[in-house]
């Protein structure tokens, strides 16, 4: 089953990549694997400190990635899977797609302004590297008042 991994944030570009993904899912019999991440904190001086911050963050990334998931169950019927990882976001996708050959491709919502993302400009930049293709659909992206099909 071709298997569209989306990795997802507070963000519009992040909805944009969702329906998008869901789209595609729902057009090609395919899933939908949501990725959500968590930046690890540096903050060392008090391991406590920095343990409880980090579970309140995953916490958070979670509750965001259910919600997205069943709106994304709502709308288009496709139940996704969803991983939470606490990392450097760029290792953890790499990471990520090398142990998962389902995935059929990388879904990347980028940001409007002088710069499209960290993760956009990262695989944009290392697509040749990647083993599926890489979509990078724009923040404010609308499928349903499109032309396009992809």
């Amino acid at each position: 089953m071709r298997t569209f991994l989306v990795i997802i944030d507070e963000s519009d570009e992040a909805r944009a990549a969702m329906r998008y993904a869901a789209r595609r899912a729902v057009q090609v019999g395919g899933a939908v694997h949501i990725l959500a991440l968590v930046a690890q904190q540096n903050f060392s001086a008090f391991g406590g400190v920095q343990a409880t911050i980090e579970q309140e963050a995953r916490d958070r990334a979670e509750m965001l990635a259910h919600g997205v998931a069943g709106n994304l169950l709502a709308e288009s019927g496709i139940m996704p899977t969803i991983s939470v990882k606490i990392g450097n976001g760029q290792k953890i996708v790499t990471e990520f797609l090398e142990g998962h050959t389902e995935v059929a491709a990388l879904v990347l919502g980028a940001a409007k302004g002088s710069g499209p993302g960290p993760l956009v400009t990262h695989f944009a930049a290392h697509a040749g590297d990647l083993p599926c293709p890489l979509y990078v659909i724009p923040h404010d992206y609308d499928e349903k008042s499109s032309d396009h099909e992809a």
